[in-house]
């Protein structure tokens, strides 16, 4: 694919460059918690601007239902893109509507206008492919050139990933051509031992990298709410603890493969137990307590890895030259809860090795614990993305970009 440094070379002085970002940053009564996201697209809008192109950012921000909604406004991430610029950021509040051709038409070479949230309308996220089509037209009639670098956004067939390049001299950012950088040294010539961190919610979401991984890792650590599937898999109690019984054949069958290919697929060998959810919004302490993973009591429900397990998982992640992890090991967001977490993550900070933090979930995690972003081999901006690249698919907006 080509990248922004021919774009640049080329000239870009007065041309309206599209530049499709991932602002999706996470709101909280209008207030963005964390602005990783905007961040990253930084490099690639500050050069367009310094070469003086009219910079037109779009994103999508949450899951609005295809129609304007005030919750899910691009306006907050648009005044903070302006701040880390130290320029006035313009903002349309429509799509493809009389303000954002006015926005657009009103830039000066070197400035910047974000319009509103792509998936204001419903043609954006449409599978009709004609439906799609015809609201690509419409944003293609704001620019001259399109710049990928929402990378969060690569893995959907949706009209700013998808169709719109294919309507205009189309180049990568620097955040794609980065992450895809990044994700090439998980699956082509890894050093070794290459190890693989998976935790969060739900063991369904990560089934296809573990399939894919199992042939490729050298060990699986196992944490967070998915573990307690492959525990119930042991034959273990799990008590109310976050479990998809469905899933439980599946994760036994993966469990077997495993042993058979030599694949250290690690479990937790403790657990930390309470018999209630935590509070998340005011923290409070909880009443909990550690047990072995076989024994978790029926009435409870396991909330982070216990100290033995940090220490195991922590141990095979030493030696490690490569790491790769996605999913906190527990709820990390309550501080009762978030040592497994922290534990991981500061194996990585200790690692010679090259660690990539996988998007989502953990990148928020290492930044609402305090941990030096600088310190990581790469944090990225898309978990759902790294993991289907890792599971060897076709991402659509890497694909639009590489004709």
């Amino acid at each position: 694919m080509k990248t922004i440094d021919e774009l640049l070379a080329d000239g870009v002085s007065g041309k309206r460059v599209f530049v499709r970002a991932d602002l999706n940053v996470p709101l909280a009564d209008g207030t963005i918690t964390d602005d990783g996201r905007i961040r990253a697209v930084l490099p690639t809008v500050k050069a367009l601007a310094d070469a003086g192109a009219k910079v037109v950012v779009a994103s999508h921000l949450g899951r609005p239902k295809g129609a304007p909604d005030p919750a899910f406004s691009l306006l907050p991430a648009a005044e903070r893109l302006g701040e880390l610029l130290g320029a006035p950021v313009a903002f349309a509040q429509d799509t493809v509507g009389p303000a954002a051709h006015d926005a657009v038409d009103g830039l000066q070479p070197g400035q910047v206008a974000v319009i509103e949230n792509l998936r204001f309308n419903p043609g954006e996220t449409s599978k009709d492919d004609t439906e799609r089509g015809e609201f690509a037209d419409r944003l293609a009639a704001l620019a001259d050139v399109y710049v990928g670098d929402g990378f969060g956004a690569v893995h959907r067939k949706h009209a700013s990933v998808y169709d719109l390049p294919a309507r205009l001299p189309h180049y990568a950012g620097y955040l794609i051509a980065t992450e895809v950088g990044v994700l090439k040294k998980l699956t082509e010539d890894v050093k070794r031992p290459y190890v693989v961190a998976l935790g969060g919610a739900k063991v369904s979401d990560k089934l296809a990298v573990i399939d894919q991984l199992l042939g490729k890792a050298d060990r699986l650590l196992i944490g967070g709410g998915m573990a307690y599937t492959f525990l119930k898999a042991k034959g273990y109690e799990v008590g109310i603890s976050l479990l998809q019984e469905d899933q439980v054949p599946v994760v036994t069958e993966y469990l077997e493969r495993a042993e058979k290919q030599g694949v250290e697929l690690l479990l937790p060998v403790d657990v930390v137990v309470s018999r209630e959810f935590p509070d998340l919004k005011t923290k409070a302490p909880t009443e909990n307590t550690v047990v072995d993973a076989d024994k978790i009591p029926a009435d409870q429900e396991g909330l982070d890895i216990g100290p033995r397990t940090r220490e195991l998982y922590a141990s095979k992640l030493a030696d490690a030259e490569t790491v790769f992890w996605n999913g906190p090991m527990g709820v990390f967001e309550h501080p009762d809860y978030a040592e497994g977490t922290k534990a991981v993550a500061q194996a990585l900070v200790g690692s010679k090795g090259f660690t990539v933090v996988g998007g989502g979930d953990s990148a928020a995690a290492v930044r609402t614990l305090g941990f030096d972003e600088n310190a990581f081999g790469h944090i990225s901006t898309g978990g759902g993305a790294s993991l289907e690249y890792l599971e060897g698919k076709t991402l659509p907006g890497l694909a639009a970009l590489e004709d």
